[in-house]
């Protein structure tokens, strides 16, 4: 995925009101940008912090800019939360996600299960049907080697939800899948669950890993030109 413009770095002054950020841009500027992320941010959203942003391509949208990456030590992270089901969308259609290839068709946003829509369905006459369901990680709580990247990094009613939806998939006979999206850089050792912050979305996993849905975790390599996806993390929970 390739950013549509240039992006712009400037220095994080803070994040408020869950959707909001303002930026002093290198000219000096402060601009409001669109923070596309409803998670705590816990880890990425340190005040003074190099940011990158983009300018909206819609004229007549309020938040003229979008907050794309924060930079943490020397590792940029993406924390916009709108990409990860894209990059994943075009990372298994092109092949790249060795664990899922083999599948005739590829779509994007179907309903399913109550009232839900997963974010990547596969179909095939002969394999069948494969739900995948996309998260976004970027916390890691501590920079040492060999500190894992953690989800949640907050409450996720919703996430817990999805993970009984993909179970009641397994049940029906399909194949249903886990995909942790990391937007990060800085090579961290692994992925595991923030079971201190949401210890019913770490009882919902297990559930869900014992019914026989399927864990993959992957990273990203960022620019301020695009993110792509990298190679796998190992899932450590």
């Amino acid at each position: 995925m390739r950013f549509h413009a240039p992006l712009l770095k400037g220095r994080l002054i803070k994040r408020y009101k869950r959707f909001m950020a303002d930026v002093e841009l290198e000219s000096g500027e402060t601009v409001t940008a669109h923070c596309a992320n409803s998670g705590s941010m816990l880890s990425v959203n340190e005040p003074g912090a190099e940011v990158w942003i983009s300018p909206a391509t819609n004229p007549d949208r309020k938040l003229k800019y979008t907050w794309e990456m924060i930079r943490i030590g020397r590792s940029l992270v993406g924390i916009n939360t709108s990409h990860p089901n894209a990059l994943v969308y075009d990372a298994i259609a092109a092949g790249k996600v060795p664990e899922l290839k083999g599948y005739a068709g590829i779509r994007r946003e179907v309903k399913y299960g109550k009232n839900s829509r997963i974010d990547v369905l596969l179909e095939d006459d002969k394999k069948g049907l494969c739900y995948v369901e996309v998260k976004n990680v970027t916390m890691r709580r501590s920079l040492k080697a060999g500190a894992p990247v953690e989800f949640p990094d907050g409450v996720t009613a919703r996430g817990a939800k999805h993970l009984v939806e993909l179970s009641d998939m397994v049940k029906d006979g399909h194949r249903a899948v886990m995909f942790y999206l990391v937007q990060r850089g800085d090579g961290a050792a692994g992925v595991t669950i923030a079971r201190d912050i949401d210890p019913a979305y770490g009882e919902a996993l297990d559930k869900a890993r014992a019914m026989g849905v399927e864990i993959l975790a992957y990273g990203c390599k960022l620019t301020p030109e695009g993110i792509t996806l990298a190679k796998p993390v190992e899932f450590l929970d």
